[in-house]
């Protein structure tokens, strides 16, 4: 299957268990591999035929940046249910959230979940 990888999407969410992490919020790191099948937009040079990378950013956007979750996986979950809601050529993705400087203790650069999901038919 063809994919669009959008790599290093920066944001800022208040996401977390503990409650100064729901206050003071922190930054986050998304990486996306959204499955589209790529050759009707290769051949038609058609933006309808493919799925605007801009437009992609914004919905991760809305979701990192809006509802405040416990769980990064809650928000990797969220981000793939708005992509299909979004892009109805999307057939599967691949959603990673980077939780940098995580507030546990121990020395490591990040903690991060990634799920894969596929389009219900």
């Amino acid at each position: 299957m063809d994919k669009i990888i959008i790599k290093q999407m920066q944001f800022y969410g208040y996401h977390g268990l503990f409650p100064e992490e729901n206050k003071l919020g922190q930054r986050f790191n998304v990486d996306l591999e959204l499955h589209v099948p790529l050759d009707k937009a290769g051949n038609s040079d058609d933006m309808n035929e493919s799925i605007h990378y801009g437009q992609a950013y914004e919905t991760v956007k809305k979701v990192v940046e809006g509802q405040s979750y416990n769980l990064i996986e809650a928000v990797a979950e969220e981000i793939s249910k708005e992509l299909f809601a979004s892009f109805s050529l999307l057939n599967a993705c691949l959603v990673k959230v980077v939780k940098p400087d995580p507030p546990i203790p121990g020395h490591y650069q990040s903690v991060a979940v990634e799920i894969y999901r596929e389009r219900i038919k």
